[in-house]
């Protein structure tokens, strides 16, 4: 069987800056839609690295870099700058379990994770939990074709099956985007009340 998790030996590719090419930070926050955002949840955050992307584009508020590897949440606590000591919140996570209150968030993003879930749906549960009523799940996973680095084939996650698996779990106006080299996004919303 194909190993899903991120080896947690290769930290330093999660920081390299090539990314920002192939998963542009700009592109990923225009893509979501948000107004003026309080509380971000980062679910697989790994070393934080969208979360200060992101924190760069809010105007204060919180995001909770999530995490279930012991070596990720000690590297953001370890480095995560001390301009963002007070937005960045590192939080230990369980697969399908976040230790955060109902209804706190106007994004859940999932970068590079979907295709590492064992049990997606309950993942999605959590983080329609998480939202605040009409806000937004943003999953970032890697295209299913060749691409020149990324995980084996066998393992992506289509986006026609990530778009039934956020349909099943509640989600509305669920739309997508592939316009990233090597990903495709998928936006969903939460039902207002």
């Amino acid at each position: 069987m194909t190993e899903r998790k991120f080896d947690p030996r290769h930290i330093h590719k999660l920081n390299d800056t090539k990314r920002l090419e192939t998963l542009n930070p700009d592109y990923l926050w225009a893509f979501s839609g948000l107004k003026d955002p309080h509380v971000l949840v980062d679910v697989g955050a790994g070393t934080g690295f969208f979360a200060v992307a992101f924190a760069e584009k809010m105007n204060g508020g919180k995001i909770y870099a999530c995490d279930t590897a012991d070596e990720m949440i000690a590297w953001m606590q370890e480095n995560i700058t001390a301009s963002y000591a007070d937005q960045i919140i590192p939080v230990k996570s369980k697969e399908a379990s976040i230790p955060l209150s109902d209804a706190i968030a106007d994004l859940v993003s999932m970068i590079n994770l979907h295709h590492e879930l064992k049990a997606p749906e309950q993942i999605l549960a959590e983080a329609r939990r998480l939202l605040k009523p009409g806000a937004k799940i943003m999953i970032v996973d890697w295209k299913t074709e060749e691409t020149p680095e990324g995980p084996p084939l066998k393992i992506r996650v289509a986006p026609g099956v990530i778009r039934g698996q956020l349909k099943k779990a509640g989600f509305v106006n669920i739309f997508e985007s592939d316009g990233l080299p090597y990903h495709h996004i998928l936006v969903g919303e939460k039902q207002a009340l």
